[in-house]
């Protein structure tokens, strides 16, 4: 009972440091690293333990679906350069220095153990910087970029990180012996993530509520598993799974489903955030309290000098990208697919800034076996853990906090590609309502032509039209939305519009076939 209680109290303190974070604009996930440092002083704090095998399992799988729905192709595409950038050089050169920063600061620390710490503090988590991004409308390229970033370098830390910790527990790994395993584990991942998704689609295709959300959450963790049974990376399978049904399934799933779905799995993400920072500062307290007041000091003096190489790691490898490619359109031009920013240095400071770690970098930490094969304790894992949760607090607290003033001093703008991208994905999808209507001269015809033509004219001279409900239509009102849904797909897949303006069409679309449906027959 009292373990029911902890867990009823620890997602209404969750619930409450989130709404404080909104009130102040900060990410939530700063609030919760705070809360996650003060749980194991609090009295009588609870002493919860998870199998390290689950941790990634549990806390990552479900949050990489949940990004990888919302990952445009069309801007990946676009930014293809200044993602591969962060998510190969930057991770790679981050976990090389940590891992010399590492073995400087503990010379007795073998090559694998400082990898894998490497690896684990390596990938950022854009969620965090993203929450504040939206808040002061920063360039939607440098939106992308993150969330490009965020969704592809846990695949490449964690790639390394399993290698590492593949060396640590087999005595030593060799270059010839592992870039076969990691040439093997990549392409083999992305073909299961691909086949995987063929092959489950039919199957999470129903259209009940909670069976749904049953077997989503089912086959995530599924596939996840199966993956790391044979030996493939579970992150980079589920990210191919999860984009390949996102590009196949999503636009065909009903609005009476595709909405509470959307609100589950948005719930889910918030509360493995919440548990997974819980769950780590649980395990801080125990090995703060057997520290001698001089392995604190070590440990504290370690962690921060690993959390500064961290930071500096980033801005070094971000600045010194950002001032080649603006020397290269001073030379060259500036000649994108579609109009978006131009790289500036100011934007080169945000991204160097927006470097905040997370969910994966404590996942990755907790993940770390207890014991070698021979039994004997893990090196060296109680100072990764503490690190780890160090880097991701720091992270979150310092820049966090100070992102979002940054953005405003530094004057960043938006000229809202995604909202100009609505107006016209708009317009052409209620052209194709109308259209859908024909000659026909019912009242219900003539009204409808009436509403659709206003939202057009409101769109073609820039005004964003009022959601209207109510109006009468019944099946014929269902027949033009459905028209008007088949265009905004058509508009998405031929990349004439991104992935943000579709799901904001596709929301307003969900809610007005709703509607319509309440006042017709059921579902």
């Amino acid at each position: 009972m009292q373990t029911f209680q902890w867990i009823i109290v620890l997602l209404l303190g969750a619930a409450l440091l989130s709404t404080l974070a909104r009130r102040v604009g900060a990410p939530y996930p700063t609030f919760l690293a705070i809360g996650g440092v003060l749980i194991p002083f609090l009295p009588n704090s609870p002493q919860w333990t998870l199998d390290p095998h689950l941790a990634l399992t549990l806390f990552v799988a479900p949050v990489l679906v949940d990004s990888a729905y919302d990952t445009s192709l069309r801007d990946l595409r676009d930014n293809w350069l200044p993602v591969a950038g962060l998510v190969l050089v930057a991770v790679g050169l981050t976990t090389l220095t940590v891992a010399l920063a590492a073995r400087w600061l503990v010379p007795g620390m073998s090559w694998p153990v400082a990898v894998a710490l490497g690896a684990i503090v390596a990938p950022p988590d854009a969620a965090a910087a993203t929450a504040v991004m939206r808040q002061v409308k920063l360039p939607h390229r440098l939106l992308k970029i993150l969330e490009g970033e965020s969704l592809l370098n846990d695949a490449s830390a964690l790639l390394l990180y399993k290698l590492a910790i593949m060396a640590v527990l087999a005595g030593g790994l060799s270059v010839s012996s592992g870039t076969p395993v990691f040439l093997l584990t990549v392409f083999g991942s992305v073909v299961a993530g691909y086949l995987l998704a063929r092959v489950l689609m039919p199957f999470t295709s129903t259209r009940d509520f909670p069976t749904s959300i049953i077997v989503q959450f089912a086959t995530t963790f599924g596939v996840w598993i199966a993956a790391e049974a044979i030996g493939l990376s579970g992150i980079l399978t589920i990210v191919v799974y999860a984009m390949t049904i996102a590009n196949s399934r999503g636009p065909h799933m009903p609005a009476r489903l595709r909405v509470p779905v959307y609100a589950v799995w948005e719930a889910a993400v918030f509360i493995l955030n919440a548990m997974a920072f819980v769950l780590i500062g649980m395990q801080l307290g125990p090995i703060w309290k057997q520290l001698t007041p001089d392995m604190r000091s070590n440990y504290v003096l370690f962690a921060a000098t690993i959390l500064a190489v961290v930071i500096l790691t980033r801005f070094a490898w971000v600045m010194s990208y950002n001032k080649l490619i603006r020397w290269r359109i001073e030379r060259y031009g500036f000649n994108p697919p579609r109009p978006m920013a131009r790289p500036t240095r100011e934007g080169g400071i945000v991204v160097s800034w927006a470097g905040m770690r997370g969910i994966v970098t404590l996942a990755a930490a907790f993940s770390i076996p207890e014991v070698l094969r021979d039994s004997s304790p893990f090196p060296h894992r109680d100072l990764i853990l503490f690190t780890a949760f160090a880097v991701v607090f720091g992270t979150l607290v310092l820049q966090g906090l100070t992102l979002k003033p940054l953005i405003l001093w530094l004057g960043l703008s938006d000229n809202d590609p995604v909202g100009q991208e609505v107006l016209h994905g708009r317009i052409e999808a209620y052209r194709a309502a109308v259209a859908s209507i024909g000659e026909e001269d019912s009242l219900a015809a003539k009204l409808l032509r009436k509403e659709y033509g206003a939202v057009i004219e409101l769109c073609e001279v820039g005004m964003q039209p009022r959601q209207t409900v109510g109006l009468p239509g019944g099946a014929l009102r269902l027949q033009a939305i459905s028209a008007a849904r088949a265009r905004a797909i058509e508009l998405r897949r031929s990349f004439v519009i991104g992935d943000d303006a579709y799901h904001v069409l596709e929301e307003e679309f969900d809610w007005a076939e709703l509607s319509a449906v309440g006042r017709s027959e059921p579902a």
